[in-house]
Formats: structure tokens, sequence, C-alpha cells
């Protein structure tokens, strides 16, 4: 993969993390490169995830990345997620301005996708949840997750694509939402706080849920409706999501409905305000260099 300069940032910091703490990077590589970048810290088996982007989501990156590090730590025994290397620590680490962590290499593997069919995809999820049941430690809850959504919603600024009455319809709308889901009585647990199958990943062996930066503790229907709309998103029909529920154990797709409103809105408001960074920091005024 071609390094722009937010990779070669990213391997710079993941580098630098390494070898002050005695683990070999001498040919490391990017895996992925979105929201996080993910660098293979060769020939070191670990893998440093870095937040270039979603550290933008949180009013305080290193606290939820504290509670990813306690959830993994908890479920390394169970397999079904990505463990905490045995060569470094997990962290999180603040190195030149970026926030990261560090996990084993799985191995050879690719992203989670359709092919791994309904029933398997399904059980996977259900398995990560049973696992997660028990974890009792300190995470946030829905409430906190409306408070981040809310913190994004209110820097958003009108512009020509985005009016200011479209704006407060933005937040009249995660009002709205406050009853049904963030503040719903209904029973919670830790959860993975962002299902898609994006963040699945198919060795030759297993399905391995990865990037939990984003754990909270509420409703099971939060993760459900994140892996109805990843899979809508992948293009399975709706055969294939009823069938991915059933596996997991889910009769009722409708009682879904208020979640996947409250997801599609949460992307909504990162996606403008995304855009609306992005635009600032090439703006005459910000980029570096001008005059």
């Amino acid at each position: 993969m071609d390094a722009g300069p937010n990779e070669r940032r990213a391997v710079a910091a993941a580098c630098a993390v390494a070898s002050e703490r005695g683990v070999r990077c001498e040919r490391a590589r990017v895996l992925h490169s979105a929201s996080n970048v993910l660098v293979h810290l060769r020939p070191a088996p670990v893998v440093a995830r870095v937040m270039t982007g979603t550290a933008a989501l949180h009013a305080d990156p290193g606290r939820w990345l504290e509670r990813e590090v306690s959830v993994l730590s908890f479920l390394a025994p169970s397999g079904v997620a990505v463990r905490p290397s045995s060569l470094i620590a997990p962290g999180p680490y603040h190195q030149d301005g970026l926030w990261l962590t560090c996990w084993e290499w799985v191995g050879d593997h690719k992203r989670g996708g359709l092919e791994h069919g309904p029933d398997r995809l399904g059980r996977s999820l259900r398995d990560l949840h049973v696992s997660l049941s028990g974890f009792a430690g300190e995470l946030g809850g829905p409430l906190d997750v409306q408070r981040e959504i809310e913190r994004l919603q209110r820097q958003l600024r009108p512009t020509e694509a985005l009016s200011r009455q479209a704006i407060d319809r933005l937040r009249t709308r995660l009002l709205a939402l406050s009853a049904p889901v963030f503040a719903a009585p209904l029973p919670v647990q830790a959860l993975h706080g962002d299902v898609s199958l994006g963040n699945i990943l198919s060795t030759s062996e297993r399905l391995v849920w990865n990037d939990f930066e984003d754990t909270f503790r509420g409703p099971v229907q939060w993760d459900l409706a994140g892996f109805v709309i990843s899979l809508g998103a992948r293009g399975a029909d709706r055969a294939f999501v009823a069938r991915a529920l059933e596996a997991y154990g889910w009769a009722d797709e409708r009682a879904l409905a208020p979640f996947v409103e409250a997801q599609v809105l949460y992307l909504e408001i990162w996606q403008h305000y995304d855009a609306q960074r992005r635009a600032r920091s090439q703006s005459p005024s910000t980029r570096v260099g001008c005059t």
C-alpha cells in the first residue's frame, strides 16, 4: 500500500513507541488505512492501531482506549477478538500527537464479508456477546454515546452544503431518539460498540473481532443495529439479514428500527463534521507552509 502523509505519520509514531520499548520494527507495513491506520511492525508479530480520523469522535480518546484495552484483555482467553501482544503492553500510547494501541498479529487474514454466510456471521456476533456478558469493568453507557454525538453536532457550522436549519434538524432528530435508544429501559451489557463486517478479521481458522475503541455498556440492540446496517451496505438481501439475526438468536428485526436510525444519524453527523474538519485543514489560512 502506497503511504500518504497520514500513513507515514502513523508508521513513524508506531515505530517510535515500539523501539522505545525494545520491539524491533524494521519493515513496518500499513495493513489498512481509513479512520484508523493499522501498522504491522514487522518482523515483530505486533500490529499498532493508530487513531487518525476517529480521535475526533471522543472528547477523551485516552479514556475510551483504556476501556478498549480492558475489554480486550478480558476477552483474550476466549479467542473471539484480537489479543494484547505478549511483546509490548497494549497501551494506550500518545506519540507525536497520535493515540495508538498495540495488538497481537493474527496472521494472514482478510476483512469479513458476506461470503462467510449468514449463519457463521450471526453466530460470531452471538459468541462475542456471550463472552462480553461477563465483563464487569468500568465502561460508559448509552448516554455517554449520546453526549459524544451531541458534541460533534454542536461543532457543525453552516456552509453551502449544510444550512443552519439542517444542523438544527440533526439535533432535533437526536433528541427524539433519547427515550427509545439512549435512555431506553432495556437490559445492558458490555458491547463492541461499532459492529461492522469491516471490524471482523477472517483467518484460515476463525473469525476474530477487532477495533473496540467504541466499546460501552448498553442494550445488545445497538450492536445488532450496526450488524444489520453493515450487512445491507455490503449488499445482503432481507433473507440474508433475517437468517443472520436468526443465527444470532434475534427474532424481531423491527425492534431494532430506532437503534438503526440512531446509528444512521451518528454516521451522518460524523460525515458532516469530518468534511468540515478536512475543509478547514486545507484552507489557505490553516495549510502548513502557506503565507
